[in-house]
């Protein structure tokens, strides 16, 4: 199989991923913090030891402020209400993923905030003028994706934080697509709250995830329960990070991607992009008609520009094929996987005049190879009759 799947996963995983997790499984998954005995303190400096790589790859000073989470939805959820308050007002655009509009919406919806959702340009990018025109005097909250899991493209980031930052409200960036793709620095950026899933591009298993807390940022528990400490006290622990940790954690899981990140430090998070633009303009390259896909303005971007301001993902469409049809057909046929339908951001396919049927999406990951994107436009070449 060729997968271009990897905005929804990576995989497979690297063999030292799997390894790591087998190892740990077998002689050290104990309960983290949960004992005195040597397997549970194992287990405990192995958790200790991944926040402090995830601090690393994010440039941030507090290993102890980043939350493991299930995933960035739940992550995302955390901080979404676990900073809100009645009468706040919140500032998101139409990119946005299920995981910020539906927490978004469901506040909105019973009265709790209100809410802005920012249109965006041609470019499929958030003008940062509008963030500054949409603020009122009750904004609490700006929340945005920081690569949109449709379009592929880079949002600026930094332009807007430092926006909230002069507006002495927070920014909420959900990560999920930039997380080990792009190099992300906290401080630099005005990031007050970064989600993060661990099972994209970061390579660990599906169940991981988190949240990094700028000092700003102060979130209230969702969750509370067992902790690895202060269990005398009647009531949750206020500290991070088991302020909202509560519960045992996934340290099979957090074993995975304690080596995936290690696998990334090591390649260096720099390195990434440009292979990832290198490879979609092999793609391009070596389809013989690209006119006759609908690109939603990708193609300039990759032929004219090298892919700048993108990650290695794009979302097209073939006229005459339903994108449930063509991504059957590239599965079916041609054993190829990519993700066809809304993508879990139905504003988005709005935006791009998609709705309610959507596109199908292609995106690389860390073992994509020239060849499969040469094989996959052989592929799209053939089903579009230009073979």
């Amino acid at each position: 199989m060729i997968y271009l799947d990897h905005a929804a996963t990576s995989f497979p995983k690297p063999e030292r991923v799997f390894r790591a997790m087998d190892d740990f499984a077998r002689t050290s998954a104990a309960n983290p913090g949960r004992g005195g005995h040597h397997r549970a303190t194992e287990a405990e400096a192995m958790v200790e030891d991944t926040r402090r790589l995830l601090a690393r790859l994010f440039c941030f000073s507090k290993p102890e402020r980043i939350v493991f989470t299930l995933n960035a939805t739940d992550a995302l959820n955390m901080a979404i209400k676990g900073v809100l308050k009645p009468g706040d007002h919140v500032i998101t655009s139409v990119l946005e993923h299920n995981s910020v509009s539906r927490p978004l919406n469901r506040l909105a919806a019973d009265g709790v905030i209100t809410l802005t959702r920012l249109e965006v340009g041609s470019d499929h990018r958030i003008d940062p003028g509008d963030v500054a025109r949409a603020f009122t005097p009750a904004t609490r909250l700006v929340a945005i994706t920081q690569v949109s899991n449709v379009t592929g493209t880079i949002q600026p980031v930094e332009a807007i934080g430092k926006i909230v930052r002069d507006k002495n409200a927070l920014l909420l960036v959900d990560a999920a697509q930039s997380a080990g793709v792009i190099p992300i620095t906290m401080g630099a950026a005005c990031i007050d709250l970064l989600a993060f899933t661990g099972h994209k591009a970061l390579l660990g298993p599906t169940g991981t995830g988190g949240l990094v807390v700028g000092e700003r940022a102060n979130v209230m528990p969702w969750r509370e329960g067992g902790t690895g400490g202060d269990t005398s006290s009647p009531v949750h622990p206020g500290a991070y990070p088991h302020r909202l940790e509560g519960g045992t954690p996934n340290v099979m899981g957090l074993a995975g991607l304690r080596e995936g990140i290690r696998l990334i430090l090591e390649r260096g998070v720099e390195s990434i992009l440009p292979c990832e633009r290198r490879l979609l303009a092999v793609f391009q390259g070596a389809l013989k008609d690209a006119g006759r896909f609908h690109w939603y303005g990708a193609d300039k971007t990759i032929s004219e520009q090298g892919g700048e301001g993108r990650v290695g993902l794009v979302t097209l469409n073939l006229p005459g094929f339903a994108p449930a049809e063509l991504a059957a057909i590239l599965d079916g046929q041609f054993d190829i996987a990519v993700r066809a339908g809304l993508h879990c951001a139905p504003y988005a396919h709005g935006h791009l005049g998609t709705f309610p049927d959507g596109a199908v999406r292609i995106s690389l990951g860390w073992q994509t190879t020239e060849e499969d994107m040469k094989t996959a436009a052989a592929a799209f070449n053939e089903i579009s009759g230009v073979a």
